[in-house]
């Protein structure tokens, strides 16, 4: 598996990322998980989007499904569209109202507005499988429904903690994954408030319980001190640690 970063800036786009977007490649297959404010266009320098096979979105702020809308209009209006089928899209069960309330104008346009011609939307309940990748997702936590997911091929594996605060789910499903990449929204500090991001210490105590091979920290907010995050990362987890950057690519 190949991991690209589209952009990586948390809660926010950023001066030098878009919000959060990854693509994951491997022989022939394409997916993505989330596609935050800005990382379609970063998405169109790797693939054409009619030949993407399937999208996650880990829940569903702005930052990380805010181009849902971008990629609804190319594939629906580009004058040239290849033959393909409606795109699996894994996201939280009310995914569908909430992009179109993001793509329609007003209510008559919401209301008559269906998605369905472009996504084929589907829920986290069961283990999935797109091209030769196997997916799985947990429930975190976080102010709306989010998941972490993990995605494996050929005995590798790849989990993306999404938006999430401290919990087990997030170590109990990363639990031997070649990469964890972590969000890390800001230092450790005892007045943040709980339940909604992970710290650099954080993310780091969760790679170490999880026992992964390589910790990536993302989701780095523009105001936050990314150096002082990423060293509490390294302090709390003995592997290899490094923040990721729009446009990094890892062989996993």
């Amino acid at each position: 598996m190949r991991l690209t970063v589209l952009g990586c800036s948390g809660s926010v786009p950023g001066p030098e990322s878009p919000g959060s977007g990854y693509l994951i490649r491997a022989g022939q297959t394409s997916v993505v998980l989330d596609l935050g404010n800005g990382t379609f266009g970063a998405l169109q320098r790797y693939l054409d989007p009619f030949t993407l096979g399937g999208l996650f979105l880990s829940h569903l702020h702005p930052d990380h499904c805010a181009d849902v809308s971008a990629l609804t209009v190319y594939r629906r209006y580009h004058p040239h569209p290849p033959p393909c089928a409606a795109l699996p899209l894994y996201a939280p069960p009310d995914a569908a109202e909430r992009l179109v309330a993001a793509y329609a104008a007003n209510a008559d346009e919401r209301r008559a507005t269906d998605l369905s011609d472009v996504y084929d939307f589907r829920s986290y309940r069961e283990t999935a499988r797109i091209g030769p990748f196997e997916m799985r997702a947990a429930r975190v936590e976080h102010p709306c429904e989010a998941y972490a997911v993990r995605i494996s091929h050929a005995g590798r594996a790849l989990v993306y903690s999404g938006d999430t605060g401290p919990c087990p789910q997030l170590a109990e499903l990363a639990t031997g994954a070649d990469v964890l990449l972590a969000e890390a929204s800001w230092p450790d500090r005892p007045d943040n408030r709980p339940g909604v991001h992970l710290s650099g210490r954080q993310a780091g105590e969760a790679a170490a319980a999880a026992g992964v091979g390589r910790l990536l920290i993302t989701h780095v907010p523009p105001w936050t001190d990314a150096a002082q995050v990423l060293t509490e990362a390294k302090a709390a987890f003995g592997g290899p640690t490094e923040l990721v950057h729009p446009g990094a690519c890892y062989e996993i």
